[in-house]
């Protein structure tokens, strides 16, 4: 048999780039390019796409397996599995409260069908506990968008590729993406002579390299740099007054802080020149179309959330926002995140450490704490899906001693990682090539796929795992969906009738208590309908047409032809019909005003807890002056590299170069140290301790050491399990965070270094 090519998405970041997969007929990955049908990436993939194989291939899960009380796990059936965690949930509910259950993970990148059957899941759970990696890295920008455009799900497009200034911040586009065709659009922006690039970094990255300008700030300073830029901007009447005269409110509260500022200060304490600050806020001003691109360099740092601020008001005091060129609002097909309320106005805290939620999830720094305590309310019992928190969150000892204490922990993946090893429960789902999955990061297009390959036999996708759970959890009767099954099938005869929508919406005013389990509902009567197995699919029909009634007159405008409820199916029948994805909305700039969600449609800039935080950063400054004294080297933990990615890549062999992982050393410090490159470093923090492969290298400063994520994962080889590289999370510590949003210092990590014999 010859062997067959399939269209598919990459899995590992958020831009879900479009492959192609040629199999053969084994069910092997023979070769992955891009797709050049795909309506982003247009055949666009870097070089970890084509490594997918070691991925799909990778020793896998075959049963679900039941921990005995030694600690060892026994194969049970999906039945038994599926009844007795089922009854467990039910009885914590019931017994201790919903608050007392969490789910973690939810979907990863481009597994993202899972996520949304989860909402199910919690909600017959009642708890409103979701752990997300988003809550470890964006909650503190997101909840600086709630207060600028008025809602947390707000969010913005980066638009590198089209500004005559691109200012880069914490963030690396030539390793780390972030931004569509990031190589192809980093490379033709270096070589432009009409074109500006700065890089705002502490390291000197492949970005930084090819820069304008580069000003390389010291590890978690980047608040007073950007701070000193506002300052000049301000102080010399650099700002775009007519721009805030007609698009935000708030401009005179901001505006003495940083008259206040001494920008000669700022920049010597952010470890750069005066010189280098006044020409970064002349060159904004005077540019006729700037972008900003942050990543978590500066999410993931010192001021955290202050840092989300003060990078907006860099485009939005020079008036860069809202046109071509500029950052600008955007809308998605299927939000990510929802909205939360502040504590004060009535949104929900967690149990133990009070923790707000932003965007409707909760950061993981925080879950050790709300499960390793005496608090009646403490969590016991976790879901975790498509996740590794023992090798991904914060502080792995901490969680570790946590999950220990936990009355049950079910763990929902593809192979037996280091969470799964310390589960009551470990399910084996299908792999994301296995079965109908889509990924809609991208604000202007959603990708569904089908499946590439045959499911391994006796797993199952997350979306059928979550749905037998709730049925076993008597929430739900198949009987009870007969009627709708029914409808479902007419409809598609002919959807223009509309008849499953009709039926749809009286099934659940007659049944009040369904409108929580709306996905499972979806996939056992609409799902049932669809062809090729599509069932997962169902609850985008829901999503397109929500889509559809907001934005019928700029789908219009792009190509679609339908209106009403027919253009939600117009949507929908294009998702099952096109496997590279379909183009949806994209918004024009200048029409993005109208998704600002504050009544009067202005940027609110004044944020007087930020303002405040602002006020002190004199402080601040003391005391990471004594913490940088206890510990003399700043650890940038979580660096992107070539060959490594999230943890679902678990065979070392994946990986070209840098298997092991090793750790940038200046090669002053090296000196220091007497170490060369391959000697072995103990690194030691206030949490724990590493060893680790010493690699010298100029690229970071003296008393600066770099890091990737994604190593120390115990492989399993041809008898027993051995670590290679080593886990930066063995070195941070839950509580050493951004005190709003809780995002971990990643990128201020306090350590000691000692040459190993």
């Amino acid at each position: 048999m010859a062997n067959q090519t399939h269209s598919s998405a990459c899995i590992l970041c958020s831009l879900n780039c479009g492959i192609k997969i040629e199999v053969d007929d084994h069910g092997k990955f023979v070769k992955i390019t891009g797709d050049k049908d795909h309506p982003n990436s247009q055949g666009y993939i870097c070089q970890k796409a084509t490594r997918l194989n070691y991925y799909q291939d990778q020793k896998r899960l075959t049963a679900p397996l039941r921990r005995r009380d030694d600690g060892s796990f026994e194969e049970i059936s999906w039945e038994v599995a599926i009844q007795e965690i089922a009854d467990k949930l039910v009885h914590t509910r019931d017994t201790y409260g919903g608050e007392t259950i969490a789910y973690a993970g939810g979907g990863g990148q481009g597994n993202h069908l899972g996520g949304l059957y989860a909402s199910a899941l919690r909600a017959a759970c009642r708890t409103p506990y979701f752990y997300s990696a988003l809550a470890q890295e964006k909650t503190g920008n997101f909840w600086v968008h709630g207060k600028l455009f008025g809602r947390q799900n707000t969010n913005y497009e980066e638009p590198v590729q089209d500004a005559q200034y691109v200012l880069v911040i914490g963030a690396n586009p030539l390793q780390s993406h972030g931004i569509h065709k990031a190589r192809k659009v980093i490379n033709e922006l270096a070589r432009d002579p009409n074109r500006t690039l700065v890089v705002i970094d502490p390291r000197k990255t492949e970005t930084a390299k090819k820069a304008d300008l580069f000003l390389q700030v010291k590890p978690g300073h980047d608040a007073w740099l950007m701070s000193a830029i506002l300052g000049a901007i301000i102080q010399e009447g650099l700002e775009d007054r007519d721009f805030i005269a007609r698009h935000t409110t708030g401009f005179e509260e901001i505006k003495p802080h940083f008259l206040d500022i001494p920008v000669g200060e700022y920049a010597a304490i952010a470890g750069v020149s005066e010189e280098q600050v006044r020409t970064v806020a002349r060159g904004m001003a005077a540019a006729e179309t700037v972008a900003v691109r942050s990543d978590l360099g500066i999410e993931q740092s010192y001021n955290s959330t202050l840092n989300a601020y003060l990078a907006r008001l860099l485009f939005l005091v020079t008036g860069n926002f809202g046109k071509h060129g500029t950052n600008h609002l955007v809308s998605y097909f299927f939000p990510l995140l929802g909205h939360s309320k502040d504590p004060e106005a009535g949104g929900v805290v967690t149990q133990v450490t009070k923790t707000r939620g932003i965007g409707k999830l909760f950061p993981p720094n925080i879950l050790p704490q709300e499960i390793d305590s005496d608090h009646p309310k403490r969590i016991r019992a976790l879901v975790v899906e498509s996740a590794n928190p023992l090798s991904s969150y914060a502080d792995i000892p901490a969680q570790e001693k946590a999950y220990a204490k936990l009355d049950l922990m079910v763990v929902i993946d593809v192979a037996m990682t280091e969470t799964a090893r310390a589960a009551h429960y470990v399910l084996p789902a299908a792999s994301q090539f296995e079965k109908f999955e889509a990924a809609f990061f991208s604000n202007n297009s959603v990708h569904l796929r089908p499946p590439v390959v045959k499911a391994l036999a006796n797993t199952l996708s997350e979306p059928e795992i979550h749905t037998r759970i709730l049925k076993a959890m008597g929430e739900i009767s198949q009987d009870s969906l007969n009627e709708l099954a029914t409808a479902a099938v007419q409809d598609r005869q002919d959807p223009s009738k509309g008849i499953f929508q009709m039926a749809f919406m009286q099934a659940v005013s007659q049944n009040p208590g369904w409108n929580r389990y709306g996905p499972v509902l979806l996939k056992e009567t609409l799902g049932k309908a669809l062809p090729n197995g599509a069932e997962a699919a169902a609850v985008l029909w829901f999503t397109a047409h929500r889509y559809a009634q907001k934005y019928q007159k700029e789908l219009n405008e792009v190509g679609f032809e339908k209106t009403g409820p027919a253009l939600g199916e117009e949507i929908f029948h294009k998702l099952l019909t096109n496997p590279s994805g379909i183009k949806l909305v994209d918004h024009a700039p200048q029409n993005h005003w109208e998704l600002i969600r504050h009544p009067d449609k202005k940027v609110h800039l004044s944020i007087p807890e930020l303002l405040q935080w602002l006020d002190d950063l004199p402080q601040t400054a003391k005391e990471i002056a004594l913490l940088e004294a206890q510990y003399p080297y700043n650890l940038i933990a979580g660096e992107r590299r070539t060959y490594n990615a999230n943890t679902i890549l678990r065979n070392p062999e994946w990986r070209k170069v840098d298997k092991e992982g090793a750790m940038k050393v200046n090669p002053e410090d090296a000196a220091i140290l007497g170490i060369e490159s391959g000697d072995t470093l103990l690194c030691s923090s206030a949490s724990g301790k590493i060893h680790i492969i010493a690699k010298v290298s100029d690229e970071v400063p003296a008393g600066i050491v770099s890091m990737p994520h994604g190593y120390g994962l115990h492989y399993d080889g041809a008898a027993d399990y051995k670590t290679v590289g080593a886990a930066a999370n063995q070195l941070t510590a839950v509580d050493y965070c951004d005190p709003l949003a809780k995002t971990p210092y990643h990128k201020n990590v306090r350590v000691r270094l000692e040459k190993v014999a």
